[in-house]
């Protein structure tokens, strides 16, 4: 299925499961590592997007910092607006076979805002490491797969859930709308599967474990290049 005007991130649906897989061995040693994230290299970060990306990936990489400066030591409420706003205006939507020439790259944040093009995964990528650098801590936040209804098309999606407490109703960052919402006012949205630290969740299912993946450490190493102090 296809949104047109390349408006979310799309897989068919015989990639569901593939993509379950995936996710399981991408997202572990995201979140794993991520817990301990505190600082950014800021001088490194920002040479870096000059170098990668020219002025226009300097001065991206430099408003981020500028943003999240800004909404230090706002209630996490309003640094979810403030996030999920830069992200929604910074980075325009892009699947990954036009912009990387792959047909599913994860993205860092400083290629996302340097490119200024990405896919629902690479705004959840770019808020969720916002959050975690203004002391948001990683088991409240959820990388969530869901369908998402759009323009009578039903297209596989992913948004960023942030809850409160562990039972809480969570309130969804999305790249479609800057307006951030409890779920059970996303009508449009149904939820597949979701991940954080602690776990793979499914509707109707027992939490399943994520076990780390050794092998795979490309994203993180990339990032870590790029000036991230883990």
């Amino acid at each position: 299925m296809r949104l047109p005007d390349t408006l979310a991130c799309v897989f068919s649906r015989r990639n569901w499961l593939p993509v379950i897989g995936l996710v399981a061995l991408l997202l572990f040693p995201i979140l794993s590592r991520a817990q301990s994230l505190t600082l950014f290299e800021a001088d490194t970060m920002v040479e870096q997007g000059r170098r990668l990306y020219g002025n226009k990936g300097q001065a991206a990489v430099q408003d981020w910092f500028r943003t999240l400066e800004s909404a230090q030591g706002l209630a996490h409420t309003a640094q979810l607006s403030v996030v999920n706003r830069f992200w929604n205006r910074s980075v325009r939507q892009a699947e990954d076979r036009d912009v990387w020439n792959q047909t599913d790259f994860w993205a860092t944040p400083l290629d996302s805002l340097g490119k200024g093009l990405g896919d629902c995964e690479d705004f959840v990528i770019g808020k969720y490491f916002s959050l975690i650098s203004l002391g948001v801590s990683p088991e409240k936040l959820r990388f969530i797969y869901v369908r998402a209804q759009v323009k009578n098309a039903a297209i596989a999606h992913m948004v960023l859930g942030y809850y409160e407490t562990p039972t809480a109703e969570p309130w969804v960052l999305d790249s479609l709308i800057d307006t951030i919402k409890p779920a059970g006012e996303r009508g449009d949205l149904t939820p597949v599967f979701s991940f954080n630290v602690q776990g793979i969740y499914v509707p109707g299912a027992k939490p399943a474990s994520v076990n780390q993946i050794g092998r795979w450490r490309t994203l993180m190493q990339r990032m870590q290049n790029q000036g991230f102090t883990p």
